[in-house]
Protein backbone atom coordinates (compact mmCIF):
# COMPACT_ATOMS: atom_id res chain seq x y z
CA UNK A 1 0.00 0.00 0.00
CA UNK A 2 0.97 3.63 -0.22
CA UNK A 3 4.56 4.42 0.86
CA UNK A 4 6.77 1.40 -0.10
CA UNK A 5 9.93 3.61 0.74
CA UNK A 6 8.29 3.82 4.43
CA UNK A 7 8.53 -0.12 4.89
CA UNK A 8 9.89 -0.56 8.38
CA UNK A 9 9.60 -4.39 8.57
CA UNK A 10 7.87 -6.93 7.06
CA UNK A 11 6.86 -9.70 9.93
CA UNK A 12 5.80 -11.21 7.06
CA UNK A 13 8.45 -11.09 4.41
CA UNK A 14 6.52 -13.24 1.72
CA UNK A 15 3.49 -11.98 1.20
CA UNK A 16 3.74 -9.26 -1.74
CA UNK A 17 5.04 -5.87 -2.28
CA UNK A 18 2.85 -3.56 -3.59
CA UNK A 19 4.59 -2.41 -6.93
CA UNK A 20 5.51 1.36 -6.82
CA UNK A 21 5.95 3.82 -9.27
CA UNK A 22 7.50 7.15 -9.41
CA UNK A 23 5.22 10.00 -11.41
CA UNK A 24 6.85 13.15 -10.19
CA UNK A 25 8.83 14.01 -7.66
CA UNK A 26 10.47 17.29 -5.78
CA UNK A 27 12.26 17.91 -3.04
CA UNK A 28 9.08 18.26 -0.82
CA UNK A 29 6.68 16.04 -2.54
CA UNK A 30 6.49 12.98 -4.34
CA UNK A 31 3.62 11.55 -6.68
CA UNK A 32 3.35 7.57 -6.58
CA UNK A 33 1.27 5.06 -8.14
CA UNK A 34 1.11 1.51 -5.62
CA UNK A 35 -0.58 -1.40 -7.06
CA UNK A 36 -1.01 -4.07 -4.69
CA UNK A 37 -1.90 -7.39 -5.47
CA UNK A 38 -2.31 -8.71 -1.47
CA UNK A 39 -5.64 -10.84 -0.90
CA UNK A 40 -6.78 -12.63 2.17
CA UNK A 41 -4.56 -14.96 2.23
CA UNK A 42 -1.69 -12.62 2.83
CA UNK A 43 -1.38 -11.10 6.71
CA UNK A 44 -1.27 -7.44 7.02
CA UNK A 45 2.18 -6.68 8.57
CA UNK A 46 3.24 -3.32 10.18
CA UNK A 47 4.52 -0.34 8.21
CA UNK A 48 5.34 3.41 8.93
CA UNK A 49 4.72 6.74 7.04
CA UNK A 50 8.04 8.47 6.82
CA UNK A 51 6.02 11.47 5.60
CA UNK A 52 2.73 12.78 5.22
CA UNK A 53 0.44 10.68 3.25
CA UNK A 54 -2.15 11.59 1.25
CA UNK A 55 -3.46 8.76 -1.30
CA UNK A 56 -6.64 8.39 -3.50
CA UNK A 57 -7.83 5.11 -3.67
CA UNK A 58 -8.03 4.08 -7.70
CA UNK A 59 -9.10 0.51 -7.67
CA UNK A 60 -10.24 -2.07 -5.14
CA UNK A 61 -10.77 -1.62 -1.45
CA UNK A 62 -9.04 -2.43 1.86
CA UNK A 63 -8.81 -2.20 5.35
CA UNK A 64 -6.44 0.19 6.67
CA UNK A 65 -5.11 0.54 10.47
CA UNK A 66 -3.49 3.66 11.72
CA UNK A 67 -2.65 5.73 14.76
CA UNK A 68 -6.01 7.77 14.16
CA UNK A 69 -8.21 4.75 13.81
CA UNK A 70 -9.52 2.10 11.50
CA UNK A 71 -11.29 2.47 8.45
CA UNK A 72 -12.77 0.75 5.06
CA UNK A 73 -10.78 2.72 1.72
CA UNK A 74 -12.82 2.00 -1.47
CA UNK A 75 -12.79 3.96 -5.11
CA UNK A 76 -13.09 7.16 -4.02
CA UNK A 77 -11.57 7.35 -0.65
CA UNK A 78 -8.99 9.04 0.39
CA UNK A 79 -6.07 7.25 3.14
CA UNK A 80 -4.55 9.62 5.86
CA UNK A 81 -0.94 9.06 7.32
CA UNK A 82 0.56 11.35 10.42
CA UNK A 83 4.67 11.33 9.64
CA UNK A 84 5.89 8.72 12.00
CA UNK A 85 2.73 6.80 12.67
CA UNK A 86 2.71 2.74 12.12
CA UNK A 87 -0.03 1.61 9.98
CA UNK A 88 -1.10 -2.13 8.47
CA UNK A 89 -3.33 -2.75 5.63
CA UNK A 90 -5.60 -5.83 5.14
CA UNK A 91 -7.46 -7.65 2.46
CA UNK A 92 -9.41 -9.21 4.21
CA UNK A 93 -12.49 -9.80 1.94
CA UNK A 94 -10.95 -9.35 -1.93
CA UNK A 95 -7.67 -9.46 -3.43
CA UNK A 96 -5.98 -6.26 -4.90
CA UNK A 97 -6.19 -2.30 -5.26
CA UNK A 98 -4.60 0.27 -6.79
CA UNK A 99 -3.44 4.17 -5.39
CA UNK A 100 -1.94 7.11 -6.39
CA UNK A 101 0.10 8.81 -3.36
CA UNK A 102 1.23 11.99 -2.45
CA UNK A 103 3.94 12.23 0.40
CA UNK A 104 4.93 15.47 1.71
CA UNK A 105 8.17 17.10 3.67
CA UNK A 106 7.25 17.81 6.92
CA UNK A 107 7.99 21.77 6.51
CA UNK A 108 6.15 21.79 3.39
CA UNK A 109 2.97 20.19 4.79
CA UNK A 110 3.19 22.77 8.15
CA UNK A 111 3.12 25.31 5.65
CA UNK A 112 -0.38 24.19 3.86
CA UNK A 113 -2.01 23.34 7.08
CA UNK A 114 -0.88 26.70 9.19
CA UNK A 115 -2.73 28.59 5.86
CA UNK A 116 -5.64 25.97 5.55
CA UNK A 117 -6.38 24.78 9.02
CA UNK A 118 -4.78 27.62 11.00
CA UNK A 119 -2.30 25.07 12.57
CA UNK A 120 1.70 24.36 11.59
CA UNK A 121 1.00 21.60 13.83
CA UNK A 122 -2.12 19.59 12.35
CA UNK A 123 -2.64 16.09 12.50
CA UNK A 124 -5.32 14.18 10.47
CA UNK A 125 -7.40 12.65 13.39
CA UNK A 126 -8.84 9.81 11.44
CA UNK A 127 -8.23 7.38 8.79
CA UNK A 128 -10.17 7.97 6.12
CA UNK A 129 -11.85 10.85 4.00
CA UNK A 130 -14.90 9.27 2.65
CA UNK A 131 -15.89 10.25 -1.30
CA UNK A 132 -16.42 13.87 -1.37
CA UNK A 133 -17.47 16.53 -4.22
CA UNK A 134 -14.35 18.81 -3.14
CA UNK A 135 -12.16 16.12 -3.88
CA UNK A 136 -13.47 14.89 -7.53
CA UNK A 137 -11.73 17.11 -9.61
CA UNK A 138 -8.21 16.80 -7.95
CA UNK A 139 -8.47 13.38 -7.67
CA UNK A 140 -9.74 12.84 -11.46
CA UNK A 141 -6.47 14.84 -12.41
CA UNK A 142 -4.30 12.34 -10.17
CA UNK A 143 -5.71 9.34 -11.76
CA UNK A 144 -5.43 11.13 -15.01
CA UNK A 145 -1.24 11.47 -14.84
CA UNK A 146 -1.52 8.05 -13.30
CA UNK A 147 -2.67 6.61 -16.37
CA UNK A 148 -0.98 8.81 -19.05
CA UNK A 149 2.24 7.68 -20.82
CA UNK A 150 3.23 10.67 -21.04
CA UNK A 151 5.58 12.92 -19.33
CA UNK A 152 3.87 15.25 -16.63
CA UNK A 153 4.67 18.68 -16.17
CA UNK A 154 6.15 18.77 -13.30
CA UNK A 155 5.47 22.36 -12.17
CA UNK A 156 1.59 21.72 -13.23
CA UNK A 157 1.92 18.78 -10.82
CA UNK A 158 3.31 20.42 -8.08
CA UNK A 159 0.35 22.63 -7.90
CA UNK A 160 -1.96 19.85 -7.98
CA UNK A 161 -0.04 18.44 -5.41
CA UNK A 162 -0.42 21.43 -3.11
CA UNK A 163 -4.05 22.04 -4.30
CA UNK A 164 -4.84 18.63 -3.33
CA UNK A 165 -3.15 19.17 0.09
CA UNK A 166 -5.80 22.22 1.02
CA UNK A 167 -8.20 20.53 -0.02
CA UNK A 168 -8.15 17.14 2.05
CA UNK A 169 -6.58 19.40 4.79
CA UNK A 170 -9.52 21.39 4.57
CA UNK A 171 -11.91 18.47 4.53
CA UNK A 172 -10.24 17.02 7.21
CA UNK A 173 -10.14 19.90 9.88
CA UNK A 174 -14.24 20.62 9.01
CA UNK A 175 -15.42 17.05 10.59
CA UNK A 176 -15.47 14.94 7.17
CA UNK A 177 -12.62 12.66 8.61
CA UNK A 178 -13.75 9.49 9.56
CA UNK A 179 -12.35 6.36 11.27
CA UNK A 180 -16.02 3.60 11.52
CA UNK A 181 -15.37 0.01 12.57
CA UNK A 182 -18.16 -1.87 11.52
CA UNK A 183 -18.25 -5.49 12.82
CA UNK A 184 -16.29 -8.20 10.69
CA UNK A 185 -19.59 -9.26 8.77
CA UNK A 186 -20.91 -6.09 7.95
CA UNK A 187 -17.23 -5.07 7.00
CA UNK A 188 -17.53 -8.17 4.86
CA UNK A 189 -20.41 -7.24 2.92
CA UNK A 190 -20.13 -4.25 2.54
CA UNK A 191 -16.17 -4.80 0.68
CA UNK A 192 -18.24 -7.30 -1.63
CA UNK A 193 -21.02 -4.46 -2.45
CA UNK A 194 -17.89 -2.19 -3.25
CA UNK A 195 -16.08 -4.14 -5.27
CA UNK A 196 -19.60 -5.51 -7.18
CA UNK A 197 -20.45 -1.59 -8.07
CA UNK A 198 -16.43 -0.94 -9.23
CA UNK A 199 -16.88 -3.75 -11.70
CA UNK A 200 -20.35 -3.24 -12.71
CA UNK A 201 -20.67 0.83 -12.18
CA UNK A 202 -21.54 1.43 -16.21
CA UNK A 203 -24.56 -1.00 -15.52
CA UNK A 204 -28.39 -0.28 -14.32
CA UNK A 205 -27.57 -0.80 -10.49
CA UNK A 206 -30.33 -0.27 -7.77
CA UNK A 207 -30.85 -1.12 -3.80
CA UNK A 208 -32.35 -3.92 -4.36
CA UNK A 209 -29.88 -5.37 -6.07
CA UNK A 210 -27.35 -3.81 -4.24
CA UNK A 211 -28.80 -5.20 -0.81
CA UNK A 212 -28.93 -8.37 -2.28
CA UNK A 213 -25.44 -8.53 -3.04
CA UNK A 214 -24.65 -7.86 0.98
CA UNK A 215 -27.45 -10.47 1.98
CA UNK A 216 -28.85 -7.87 4.25
CA UNK A 217 -32.27 -6.19 4.42
CA UNK A 218 -32.58 -2.80 1.89
CA UNK A 219 -32.93 -0.74 5.30
CA UNK A 220 -29.66 -2.44 7.10
CA UNK A 221 -27.87 -2.17 4.07
CA UNK A 222 -28.07 1.32 3.04
CA UNK A 223 -27.46 2.33 7.00
CA UNK A 224 -24.26 0.08 7.14
CA UNK A 225 -22.93 1.77 3.61
CA UNK A 226 -23.33 5.21 5.10
CA UNK A 227 -21.65 4.51 7.82
CA UNK A 228 -18.81 2.68 6.28
CA UNK A 229 -18.51 5.16 3.35
CA UNK A 230 -19.61 8.31 4.61
CA UNK A 231 -21.45 8.33 1.71
CA UNK A 232 -24.66 6.52 0.36
CA UNK A 233 -25.22 3.74 -2.26
CA UNK A 234 -26.21 6.40 -5.04
CA UNK A 235 -23.23 8.92 -3.86
CA UNK A 236 -20.87 6.46 -4.31
CA UNK A 237 -22.32 5.19 -7.95
CA UNK A 238 -22.64 8.85 -9.39
CA UNK A 239 -19.12 9.03 -7.95
CA UNK A 240 -17.26 6.94 -9.18
CA UNK A 241 -18.77 6.85 -12.89
CA UNK A 242 -18.24 11.12 -12.98
CA UNK A 243 -14.25 10.79 -11.82
CA UNK A 244 -13.77 7.42 -14.90
CA UNK A 245 -15.67 9.82 -17.28
CA UNK A 246 -13.15 12.95 -16.13
CA UNK A 247 -10.08 10.42 -16.37
CA UNK A 248 -10.98 9.29 -20.10
CA UNK A 249 -11.83 13.48 -20.93
CA UNK A 250 -8.33 14.11 -19.39
CA UNK A 251 -6.87 10.89 -21.21
CA UNK A 252 -8.78 10.81 -24.65
CA UNK A 253 -10.18 12.49 -27.67
CA UNK A 254 -13.34 10.32 -27.47
CA UNK A 255 -16.39 12.35 -27.95
CA UNK A 256 -18.51 13.46 -24.45
CA UNK A 257 -21.22 11.34 -24.94
CA UNK A 258 -19.37 8.50 -25.83
CA UNK A 259 -17.94 8.91 -22.64
CA UNK A 260 -20.26 9.78 -20.87
CA UNK A 261 -22.62 6.35 -22.16
CA UNK A 262 -19.45 4.41 -21.48
CA UNK A 263 -19.50 5.55 -17.83
CA UNK A 264 -23.25 4.24 -17.23
CA UNK A 265 -25.45 7.67 -17.96
CA UNK A 266 -27.92 7.20 -19.89
CA UNK A 267 -28.52 10.30 -21.18
CA UNK A 268 -26.41 13.40 -22.29
CA UNK A 269 -28.29 15.90 -20.31
CA UNK A 270 -27.86 14.15 -16.91
CA UNK A 271 -24.02 13.84 -17.52
CA UNK A 272 -23.69 17.45 -18.19
CA UNK A 273 -25.69 18.22 -15.33
CA UNK A 274 -23.68 16.04 -12.74
CA UNK A 275 -20.42 16.87 -13.91
CA UNK A 276 -20.92 20.25 -13.76
CA UNK A 277 -22.28 19.98 -10.43
CA UNK A 278 -19.13 17.56 -9.07
CA UNK A 279 -16.59 19.36 -10.79
CA UNK A 280 -17.41 23.18 -11.77
CA UNK A 281 -16.99 23.21 -15.17
CA UNK A 282 -18.49 21.38 -18.23
CA UNK A 283 -16.57 18.26 -19.41
CA UNK A 284 -15.58 20.29 -22.12
CA UNK A 285 -13.99 22.97 -20.52
CA UNK A 286 -12.79 20.42 -17.99
CA UNK A 287 -10.83 18.62 -20.66
CA UNK A 288 -9.35 21.59 -22.11
CA UNK A 289 -7.79 22.64 -18.66
CA UNK A 290 -6.63 19.34 -18.16
CA UNK A 291 -4.04 19.70 -20.76
CA UNK A 292 -1.78 22.18 -18.50
CA UNK A 293 -0.60 18.62 -16.49
CA UNK A 294 0.74 17.21 -19.78
CA UNK A 295 3.37 18.05 -21.11
CA UNK A 296 3.38 17.40 -25.20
Amino acid sequence: MPELSDIASAVQPANPVPAARVIARDADWTLNEFVCRAGPQDRPFEERHASVAIAAVLEGSFQYRCDSGRALLYPGAVMLGNIGACYECGHEHGSGDRCVSLQFSPALFEEIAASTASNSRFRFSAAMLPALKSLNRPMAEMAALAASPRLPDRMAVEELAIDMAEAVVQAAAGGNARSVLLSPADSRRISRVLRHIEIHAAEPLDLTTLAAVACMSKYHFLRSFRRSTGVTPHQYLLGLRLRRAAQQLCNSTAPVSSIAFDAGFGDLSTFNAGFRAQFGASPGHFRAAHGRLIAA
